[in-house]
């Protein structure tokens, strides 16, 4: 990287902060009021908490490791500020076999001074981790239990002292109750069924004048509705009510997500729905009580049940506060030090690696200012084992990255990637600039090659409109002038995540092979609006 004086380095600062305050059609819209989706990006099975004046959020990230921690002051600016963990020490993380397994809908809550996070994987079983502080560091993952098939565990402290651990099973229910030891670590009994519906899971607790609430979505991912359960006993009988639907809305299965209060006493609920290519995006809807039922939405179409607005005026809006999204761009400057789990590194918590990282395998210090990868031996991009991705928004944007391809030896291939059912790539290798697709790699440019008096950088950029769901591959040697690589192409979401971007490097025969990236630049084109308007 080219060393900056005072003044331009000032310069740089001053369009990352462009980037992180880019414009939307959604989120925060700068007057009060804020158009859903709030995250306009794949944060599946949302469960948010308030302790204090904050808002913690987690979500699922399946076989992405780290599990991300949100924090924000108002439910619709979000900033990650960790992650849980840093890798799955289980069979299969380490070759890139557990495509769809990993964090399903996990749970946070806050009792004791104590952060916890619950959550299963299809294969392993029930892991719990705490904190002090939500920015970390967090304690090991601890396994609670070793099961198969499990999903969406939750806790809740009885004033009692007493806990207990609700969770569903793979196939959608039923909803199945625990006592737990009051550290989390210990089931205390097998369980006892309280509840069996139409595709029951998404356990979250809430206990309120004497209820205790089960809220939990029904129905399937993308149709779904969400129901409240509620009864003076833990373990039932429960009344049930529909309390949200798409109803006469285009938003479609509103669900699976928290019930979360302000603290002034308002209520909100925050869910997600189920969008093509980008993912499960985050939602916000206001609630009310009224004779002990949740109230959420607005009843548009007058059935007593709420339907999902689409903008509204924001919680508590502070006057001072600029809308923010979480980070995409990233120059590898290697400022800060974040905790993923008990480690503290330098990496952008936006990023999250494909199945277990190679620590030796990476650097931010190698060469100062640019992100080193190492390449490992893989027959293509789908069991690379350096595969270093992050969320794509639901806006139309382009991502673009400048590749040091010096050191890429004979069959390493590395660059940017497109991923989610499908796995697309446009890079650069010995022969020139290849793009990928499910396996298949083809010689696109023969003239842009590594060897001597060959350019050193090369230019990768992707186009990414996940709505009307159209990307393309580009290549450059100067950073000005972009050539397609390939034709535009579709892609698909799948294994439970929506479409990412990011980096790889591998090596087809041998681990070896070295490539450089010196900033990835994620930006969004200029939204056009607009959709019907609900304010408070």
């Amino acid at each position: 990287m080219i060393r900056y004086t005072a003044g331009i380095m000032i310069l740089l600062l001053c369009a990352a902060l462009c980037r992180a305050q880019q414009q939307t059609t959604w989120g925060d819209m700068g007057d009060g009021t804020y158009r859903n989706p709030v995250l306009n990006a794949d944060y599946s099975d949302p469960d948010v908490i308030r302790v204090g004046d904050k808002y913690y959020m987690v979500a699922s990230d399946f076989h992405f490791i780290g599990m991300q921690v949100l924090e924000s002051e108002d439910l619709v600016n979000w900033r990650i500020i960790s992650q849980i963990y840093d890798r799955f020490d289980m069979p299969g993380w380490d070759a890139n076999k557990r495509y769809a397994g990993g964090s399903w809908a996990p749970s946070i809550r806050y009792h004791d001074g104590l952060f916890y996070v619950f959550f299963c994987t299809p294969h392993e079983g029930l892991f719990m981790s705490t904190a002090t502080d939500a920015r970390g560091p967090w304690a090991p993952l601890h396994c609670v239990k070793e099961v198969e098939k499990w999903e969406d565990p939750c806790p809740i402290w009885d004033e009692d002292g007493q806990a207990y651990l609700g969770h569903s099973v793979h196939g959608a229910g039923p909803i199945i109750v625990h006592r737990m030891s009051a550290d989390g670590k210990t089931l205390l009994d097998e369980g006892t069924t309280v509840y069996t519906g139409p595709v029951a899971e998404g356990t979250k607790w809430l206990k309120r004048d004497g209820y205790y609430y089960l809220s939990i979505p029904e129905g399937g991912v993308r149709t779904g509705w969400q129901t409240m359960l509620r009864s003076r006993d833990i373990y039932g009988p429960y009344e049930r009510r529909i309390v949200l639907e798409q109803g006469s809305t285009a938003i479609n299965g509103p669900h699976q997500g928290a019930l979360v209060d302000t603290p002034n006493g308002d209520w909100w609920f925050i869910h997600f729905q189920s969008v093509p290519s980008t993912g499960r995006v985050t939602h916000l809807q206001p609630a009310r009580w009224r004779d002990g039922w949740i109230e959420i939405g607005e009843d548009y179409d007058g059935n007593g049940i709420g339907e999902p607005v689409t903008a509204y005026s924001k919680p508590a809006p502070k006057s001072d506060m600029r809308p923010e999204i979480p980070a995409m761009s990233d120059e590898f400057a290697g400022n800060g030090l974040f905790w993923r789990g008990r480690k503290q590194t330098a990496l952008g918590l936006q990023w999250q690696w494909c199945h277990n990282p190679v620590d030796s395998a990476w650097s931010l210090t190698e060469r100062e200012g640019w992100l080193t990868l190492h390449a490992m031996k893989a027959d293509s991009l789908r069991f690379c084992r350096n595969m270093l991705t992050q969320k794509s928004i639901g806006q139309p944007g382009e991502v673009t990255t400048a590749v040091d391809c010096t050191n890429i030896s004979t069959d390493t291939y590395a660059g940017l990637l497109l991923i989610g059912k499908e796995f697309r790539a446009v890079g650069v290798c010995r022969d020139g600039i290849f793009t990928e697709a499910n396996g298949k790699r083809q010689i696109v440019d023969r003239n842009v090659k590594s060897s001597k008096g060959k350019p050193r950088v090369v230019y990768l950029r992707a186009t990414i409109d996940n709505q009307r769901n159209i990307n393309r591959f580009y290549y450059s040697t100067d950073g000005k002038r972009f050539v397609p690589a390939g034709a535009s192409f579709t892609m698909r979401d799948g294994y439970w995540k929506g479409v990412r971007p990011g980096l790889f490097c591998y090596n087809t025969k041998e681990n070896g092979g070295t490539a450089r990236f010196d900033y990835f630049h994620y930006d969004l084109k200029q939204p056009a609006a607009t959709q019907r308007t609900t304010k408070k």
